[in-house]
Parts: C-alpha cells; sequence; structure tokens
C-alpha cells in the first residue's frame, strides 16, 4: 500500500477571482527567488470565485511570508466547483512541475483519486483538506492521504440546532445540498437532517445548488413555488445562503423565511447583522489551507503521523459577530 504524507512546498499565489481560459489564476512567486533546496508545495483548491477559497489562499500566503523562505507554495483553483476536469489537469500540471507536495481541496470525492494516484506513483506527498476523499475510491487505488478539515456534519448539525431552536415542531424546511457526490455536502446534509429530524420539523426539499450562488437563486426560486408554507432553508455553503436570500426577497417574503449557511463568509456575516440570514458555521477558512500546509511541513521532517486531524468549527450568530 503506497502512504502519502502531506509534504509542503513553494508559494507561488495566484490572483483572486476566476480569470482566464484556463480556469486557474495565474502563479505569482512569493519569496525573493526560487531555491532548489526549499520545499515546493502546490496548493490545490476548488473555486478562486468562492470569497471562501480566497481566504484560504490568502491565508497560505501569509503563512508563507512569515516562514521566511522555508518553503514556496503554489496556489491554483478551477472556475466554478463542478468544474473537475480542470482540477485533474491542475494536479497533472504540477507533477510534470516537479512540486515536492500536494495539499488539494477536491472538487469531487472519487475524480481526483486517479491523479492523486499518479502523484503517489511520482513520490509526490498529498494531503487531503476540506472535502474528504472517499474511502472506497482511495482503497481502490490502495491510497492513504490524510485528511486534515473540520467535523462538517458537527458543524451543520450545530447551525440546524440554532434554526430548529428558532422554531416549532411541524414547520418546514428545504436544504440547499453542495454537489453531490462531494463527501462534504453529503456530512452537512446530514448534519441539517440530523438537527430537524430531532426537533420534530418537516424536511419538505433536498435539492442541489452545486454550491453556486446563482443556481441557488433558480432552486429557491422553484421550492418557493412549490412549497408556500416553506419557513426556512438550510444552506450547505454560504455562496447558496446568498442566493437563498436573493431569491427569497425577490418572491417577497423576506420576513418570513429563515436562512442559515456554512461558511462564513464576509457577505453573510453582513447578511446576519441585517438580520437577513440566521446564522452560519465558521470552519476558519483563512487557517484551512494553513492546516494542511503545516501537517505537510511537519511530514518532510518526518513528525507528522498517517491520521486524520480535525480542525475546528464553531457557529455564527449575531452574538458572536457583536
Amino acid at each position: 500500500m503506497r502512504l502519502l504524507f502531506p509534504t509542503l512546498c513553494a508559494l507561488a499565489l495566484s490572483a483572486c477571482g476566476s480569470s482566464g481560459d484556463s480556469g486557474h489564476t495565474g502563479n505569482t512567486s512569493s519569496g525573493n527567488s526560487a531555491s532548489d533546496d526549499r520545499p515546493k508545495v502546490a496548493l490545490i483548491m476548488k473555486s478562486l470565485a468562492n470569497e471562501f477559497f480566497v481566504t484560504m489562499a490568502d491565508g497560505a500566503r501569509q503563512h508563507q511570508s512569515r516562514s521566511e523562505g522555508a518553503y514556496d507554495l503554489i496556489v491554483n483553483g478551477i472556475k466554478n466547483e463542478t468544474d473537475l476536469a480542470q482540477q485533474v489537469a491542475l494536479i497533472d500540471q504540477m507533477i510534470a512541475s516537479g512540486v515536492d507536495a500536494i495539499v488539494v481541496a477536491p472538487a469531487d470525492s472519487k475524480a481526483v483519486v486517479p491523479a492523486l494516484a499518479r502523484a503517489a506513483a511520482a513520490g509526490i506527498i498529498v494531503v487531503n483538506i476540506d472535502n474528504q476523499l472517499d474511502a472506497d475510491t482511495l482503497a481502490e487505488y490502495e491510497l492513504r492521504i490524510p485528511f486534515v478539515g473540520p467535523d462538517n456534519f458537527a458543524g451543520a448539525e450545530k447551525v440546524g440546532n440554532y434554526l430548529a431552536a428558532t422554531m416549532e415542531a411541524d414547520q418546514s424546511v428545504a436544504i440547499l445540498e453542495g454537489v453531490p457526490t462531494t463527501y462534504n455536502s453529503q456530512r452537512r446534509t446530514a448534519g441539517f437532517l440530523k438537527a430537524m429530524n430531532d426537533a420534530g420539523i418537516n424536511v419538505v426539499a433536498q435539492q442541489s445548488a452545486q454550491w453556486d450562488q446563482t443556481a441557488a437563486v433558480t432552486v429557491t426560486s422553484g421550492i418557493l413555488i412549490q412549497h408556500p408554507e416553506l419557513d426556512a432553508i438550510l444552506a450547505a455553503n454560504d455562496n447558496m445562503a446568498l442566493g437563498a436570500v436573493a431569491a427569497i426577497t425577490q418572491s417577497g417574503r423576506g420576513d418570513a423565511i429563515k436562512v442559515v449557511g456554512f461558511d462564513n463568509i464576509s457577505a453573510v456575516q453582513e447578511l446576519i447583522r441585517e438580520g437577513r440570514v440566521l446564522a452560519t458555521a465558521d470552519q476558519h477558512a483563512d487557517l484551512l489551507a494553513v492546516y494542511g500546509v503545516e501537517f505537510a511541513l511537519e511530514a518532510l521532517s518526518g513528525g507528522a503521523k498517517q491520521a486524520n486531524r480535525t480542525t475546528p468549527v464553531d457557529l455564527v450568530t449575531i452574538d458572536s459577530l457583536e
């Protein structure tokens, strides 16, 4: 069985936001000049059009800048959450460029595993962050890749319990799921369902909005037509929560339907302050990539164990923002 440990590498940070036909941001080197002696780490993320992943990239860049040249970092992201082919291409590109480690937030829990197997075969250390890779698919390729990230079930359950405490039994909610094949979407949905079921609240709709704000507007609008009795929406990320709020506002029911999210992006913090979103979950985007990078650096020094590490996830409400 091939063991994959996190390694850390070099930093070239791409500009935030999606640009160009390639689907990833351009790389810029951090630090003065590249050194063959420094480990090179590639951070490969999902959409850099999503504020959450931009914050992750910024956190990694700041960590590298404080490292006084201990490692170099290359940061890439895809145009949107469903561009799996582009993420696979980025992994292959990093293999070809000879990085020492890849820290990856996979857009799909299964589809990128073959590419990561190629990285392992090339002697590259791999660390999984954000969205956990599928255990059965890893076993198929005889890979063990450590996951460094939050307990998405527990985080979603916290948010769901907070919402449930403001509702009555037999009221109705809908869940906006992320990409259905991603483990973090599945676990967040499960956490939401647990909280609603425990409170006796009816889940009348579960639909994917692909982590996307625009898709969430469309999906939410349809749900509101089908379920005019709806009392709340639980969105598996804040991008979709923004779309849900927009659709609810367009429907003229902005004061009647509660919304919760997951990620704690600044736009949702503002909506919480305005009373248009009830709560979200903070998985500390500014540190999430850093956790993976530090795990990789530790592995390079021979200190990291081949075990998953759970990172914090906290409830965010108007009380915590004041």
